[in-house]
């Protein structure tokens, strides 16, 4: 189309934020992107990632046509072959493995895209269909969610606009200010109006920075931490009992398990000072003594660890005793995903099963399970695997075992994507799929409880197709001829939120608020099974585990004295998001290179300076990298900052190659943040 114009979109990346976008365009070519000031959360501003959204989907890089493999797996050599050739062949081999046994196919996918029409709307149809093994979408947020659900009763909390209202914030777990950029105005409006700031957070964040308190707590040792604030709002009567009494359940469980944790306990498990809890819960319990709002931002680092589950559970208690809830800026908010009306069974189609039920697999064990062979346990071996949306072999834990299990030739790999990622290079088929610019999608938010409507800006640049398209294609190859497989992707996104939201909205507005009470549970109404916060699940209790929270150690304990002393997490680079924008250079060139942060005490130990090579290794692996002698690490934790694609690493790995399998207390997730290694200056 001739001329300059400005498309209405939405940010399509894993964050809560959920911005609303506008996309200059001239003469058919997007020459800038910018935040739709029209959308109050998103204020006219985007982060500076996805500000550079441009340069990623017109990247020099980016594939523009489908590519069969030619060389050995991982060696990332492919040729050009047509549409046609690929969707038979793919179609071909699939066939003949469902045919034996459709289970042995798995498809494995995430956060690519949030879009519920080029996420799991068209692609879950066709697995469906087919009667592919389940995937257990674990590798973010499981944990948490879990937890949430067994306390509040699923994804909810307060609203994060109302934040700008509060007078504590205590952010725990979260570098707003790289990850979560407009839930930070509200905060630095609260600032303004005299709230005080708490950053809880094994890291000093650029966050942590800016608040009047950091609390630097071993990881994994968060239960603890808020256990211990109970102690102690319950020592000195710091407690709602009116709404304890009429809202919550299981009172004199937890009141039990919390006299169980003075400071002093807490703080040798924590590895802080006794007065930092005590002081925290002194100025949590008298601002709400006072009738001020207290309010949690919770983010989902502190539950990539054994007990995180747990953790979620322990502080989503804190609000209800203290009556934080009766105010529309108190309260806690991890997810509010829970609020959006997605409607998944018009989307998903869980009918296309037709009574089967295939098993299901994790997808924090993918390095595992591709290496499992064929067992009345595990089931069939898998021999095909089709990935959308992520890049397990950067960003899966162990992933050493993932590149294994990949290398596989005797695997099937049909990947779709933007870029030959590290993934991307153990594909036999490779398919170029469109980015947000390129295609119509909508979307709900875990931040903020808008949705929103994102259009075309341009035509797909070379042969990309969307996702949508991709399974569409693949079904008709197939000979599905059920009539969903016709659905267009406008069919899918008036469905999406059908009948709660009207779609002319989103489309006249490119975005519909959706309507929620201001303080939800004032007066309890929590979606449990009791309609109460339950400080008590029965549903855990009959699962066998606590139905009360409790601290879990982390797996992985650093010792001091033995091979692993120190403790490490893998918290985001600021310019990247996952593995995503990792390729972009100017992203790139801020982040500069792969780094580890090391407190100065444990960098003079092992000799080591900044700008060192260092090895960073435990069991699983070795990974080398730059290292940043830097206050932003505590003494005995490591900061190895991700994902960088392992191509880009020195040793072709990255910081995966030492996180572990093993899953968290609830929820099947990854225990990225509950690692130990030892680091020594590399002599290579």
């Amino acid at each position: 189309m001739r001329g300059t114009f400005e498309v209405l979109g939405a940010c399509p990346h894993d964050c809560p934020d959920t911005c609303s976008m506008v996309t200059t365009v001239q003469d058919g070519v997007a020459t800038k992107v910018h935040g739709n000031p029209a959308h109050f959360h998103t204020g006219g501003a985007l982060c500076t990632k996805v500000s550079r959204y441009t340069e990623r989907t017109y990247h020099p890089e980016r594939l523009l046509f489908p590519q069969r493999r030619v060389g050995p797996k991982g060696s990332g050599r492919f040729e050009r072959v047509s549409w046609a050739e690929a969707l038979a062949d793919i179609a071909k081999r699939l066939g003949a493995i469902a045919q034996h046994d459709p289970e042995a196919i798995l498809p494995y996918s995430y956060a690519g895209t949030m879009g519920l029409v080029q996420g799991e709307s068209m692609a879950a149809r066709f697995f469906h269909r087919l009667g592919a093994s389940l995937l257990e979408r674990t590798v973010c947020s499981s944990a948490g969610g879990e937890g949430l659900v067994h306390t509040l009763g699923g994804k909810v909390g307060n609203r994060v606009e109302f934040f700008a209202e509060s007078k504590l914030i205590l952010i725990w777990g979260s570098n707003s200010i790289a990850s979560n950029l407009h839930f930070w105005r509200h905060v630095q409006t609260a600032k303004r109006h005299g709230a005080r700031l708490v950053c809880i957070d094994p890291r000093r964040t650029e966050t942590a920075e800016k608040c009047h308190v950091h609390i630097a707590l071993r990881p994994g040792t968060d239960a603890a931490l808020a256990l211990s604030l109970m102690h102690e709002l319950i020592r000195n009567d710091w407690l709602d009992h009116a709404y304890i009494a009429e809202h919550t359940l299981g009172w004199d469980a937890l009141r039990a398990r919390a006299l169980e944790w003075p400071p002093e306990r807490a703080a040798e498990v924590c590895g802080i000072g006794v007065h930092e809890i005590v002081d925290l819960a002194r100025e949590y319990g008298q601002t709400a003594r006072a009738g001020e709002p207290v309010a949690i931002r919770m983010n989902y680092g502190l539950q990539r660890v054994h007990g995180g589950g747990n953790a979620v559970r322990a502080i989503a208690c804190l609000p209800a005793l203290v009556g934080a809830w009766r105010h529309r800026a108190g309260g806690v908010l991890l997810s509010a995903s829970g609020a959006a009306p997605v409607n998944k069974a018009a989307l998903l189609r869980p009918d296309l099963l037709a009574g089967r039920t295939p098993r299901s697999i994790n997808m924090s064990t993918i390095g595992a399970d591709l290496l499992r062979p064929s067992s009345p346990e595990f089931g069939p071996q898998v021999q095909a695997l089709v990935v959308y949306n992520s890049n397990p072999v950067a960003i899966a834990p162990d992933s050493g075992q993932v590149v294994q299990g990949f290398a596989r030739e005797d695997l099937f790999t049909v990947v779709l994507e933007h870029f030959q990622t590290d993934t991307a290079d153990y594909a036999d088929y490779l398919l170029p799929a469109t980015t947000q610019l390129e295609h119509l999608d909508v979307h709900a938010s875990y931040g903020h409880t808008d949705v929103l409507l994102n259009r075309p800006s341009i035509a797909p640049v070379g042969e990309a197709r969307s996702n949508s398209q991709i399974f569409r294609d693949l079904a008709r190859h197939m000979g599905f001829d059920d009539a969903c497989f016709i659905d267009d992707d406008l069919t899918l996104a008036r469905a999406a939120f059908a009948p709660s939201v009207r779609f002319e909205e989103l489309l006249d507005k490119g975005f519909a608020s959706i309507r929620l009470p201001d303080a939800p549970f004032a007066k309890g109404g929590f979606p449990t099974a009791s309609g109460k916060c339950e400080f008590f699940s029965a549903r855990l209790h009959a699962l066998g585990q606590d139905g009360v929270p409790n601290y879990l150690p982390n797996y992985e304990l650093p010792d001091v004295s033995g091979p692993y002393p120190l403790a490490m997490i893998s918290p985001p680079a600021r310019n990247f998001l996952n593995s995503s924008f990792v390729n972009v250079k100017s992203l790139r060139d801020i982040e500069g290179e792969p780094l580890l942060e090391l407190h100065a005490q444990d960098a003079a130990a092992r000799g080591i300076t900044s700008g060192d090579v260092v090895r960073v290794f435990n069991a699983r692996g070795s990974y080398r990298c730059a290292a940043r002698v830097s206050a932003r690490a505590r003494p005995g934790v490591v900061n190895g900052l991700g994902v960088w694609w392992r191509k880009l690493g020195l040793d072709g790995n990255n910081v995966n190659e030492l996180t572990s399998q093993r899953l968290t207390d609830m929820g099947g997730g990854p225990t990225f943040y509950d690692c130990a290694v030892q680091v020594e200056k590399s002599t290579t």
